[in-house]
């Protein structure tokens, strides 16, 4: 059965009406908001991938605490997309859920950059997600900014069982015939992304000294990680860069491969931090529409922090420890999820309070 809730909003340029939806219910149509005299100026945009239920209320998913706590108390329909956004007007700041996987993150942010109720042009892209963490770098419960987003499904592969002798990997990059072939193909159709460094290492200088939530549970399960200092460290905030694929891989061999992937890609300048499977896509869409006017690719943030490892501690096998990681049970996902609202609304707020300062100038870096 389908459930409709008749939300009024007050926006600036009038009353807007929307009918909003729970994420498990059967799509039903929306009706389109009717276009505003002028388009409403968003200061910030909070990009989420997923959420579990009702935007609040319930179990969380990525989405509920930027709702319930920023908070974003305003719903507007969003039918082409993936779910309706949320709106806080005081702050000027907007939310969206793309849905997983780069496709659907990447056709959410170019529906939302093409829809005219919104002036995107000046706004900051905050993507604020969990994410897998690679245990040689980061620990379960931290939060990283990353500079550099690499793509894991655009290449070449083999089945591993049929890789040439010496060979690492039977992934390969587009146009070559060998892993890591050099030098690094120049036309790399959306394999890397460089984000803006000042505004990375600003957003990084900001919050670096947050304090992240700690517990039993995630002291029990860093301990496991004999022989990886960064894993067994409290959860901090860091710098660290980001593999975005559509496969949720896992294991030992899985992981070296990333760190390579990484590597290669970024010219030896980025570090594997984090696995997620979007932010190729929402920088791919972001691309087109700073080509038209509508966003400003500089102005993108990436913060994702830890809710698993990439791999098991040593002792448990790939497949096992796979097994365990599920959406909602994740080993550390409730303190990776209050880590992400933790850090990324600290920037959100600085942005939106000071946005004088902010609207026309990037910040610098400190």
């Amino acid at each position: 059965m389908n459930r409709f809730q008749l939300l009024t909003l007050a926006l600036a340029l009038g009353g807007l009406a929307a009918q909003s939806q729970a994420a498990t219910q059967a799509p039903a149509p929306s009706p389109v908001l009717a276009t505003p005299a002028a388009p409403i100026p968003i200061k910030v945009v909070v990009v989420t991938m997923f959420e579990i239920g009702a935007d609040s209320g319930d179990q969380p998913g990525e989405f509920q605490t930027w709702v319930e706590r920023l908070p974003l108390p305003q719903t507007i329909a969003f039918p082409q997309g993936y779910r309706n956004l949320r709106y806080n007007p005081e702050q000027g700041v907007l939310g969206i859920v793309t849905g997983i996987g780069t496709a659907r993150s990447s056709a959410s942010i170019m529906a939302l950059g093409m829809d005219p109720r919104f002036d995107l042009s000046k706004a900051y892209w905050l993507v604020a997600g969990i994410a897998g963490a690679n245990p040689d770098t980061m620990s379960a419960g931290s939060a990283a900014w990353a500079e550099w987003l690499v793509d894991g499904d655009l290449s070449h592969e083999i089945d591993a069982r049929e890789i040439p002798k010496g060979w690492s990997t039977g992934k390969i990059p587009l146009r070559s015939a060998r892993p890591f072939q050099q030098p690094v193909p120049a036309d790399n159709e959306g394999a890397v992304y460089h984000l803006n460094p000042g505004l990375s290492n600003w957003a990084y200088q900001l919050t670096k000294d947050t304090p992240l939530a700690d517990d039993a549970d995630l002291r029990q399960l860093r301990s496991r990680y004999t022989g990886y200092p960064a894993a067994q460290q409290p959860p901090k905030v860091i710098k660290g860069d980001q593999l975005a694929g559509q496969t949720f891989w896992h294991g030992k061999l899985m992981n070296a491969w990333a760190e390579k992937w990484v590597d290669y890609w970024t010219h030896g300048q980025g570090s594997f931090a984090t696995s997620a499977m979007e932010e190729t896509g929402t920088a791919q869409a972001l691309t087109f529409l700073s080509k038209a006017g509508r966003a400003d690719l500089n102005r993108l943030l990436v913060l994702r922090t830890a809710s698993n490892y990439t791999m098991p501690y040593p002792g448990k096998s790939a497949a096992a420890s796979l097994a365990a990681e599920h959406e909602g049970s994740y080993s550390a996902y409730l303190p990776s999820l209050e880590a992400a609202f933790k850090v990324g609304s600290r920037v959100t707020r600085e942005l939106s309070d000071h946005w004088d300062q902010y609207r026309d100038q990037l910040p610098a870096d400190k």
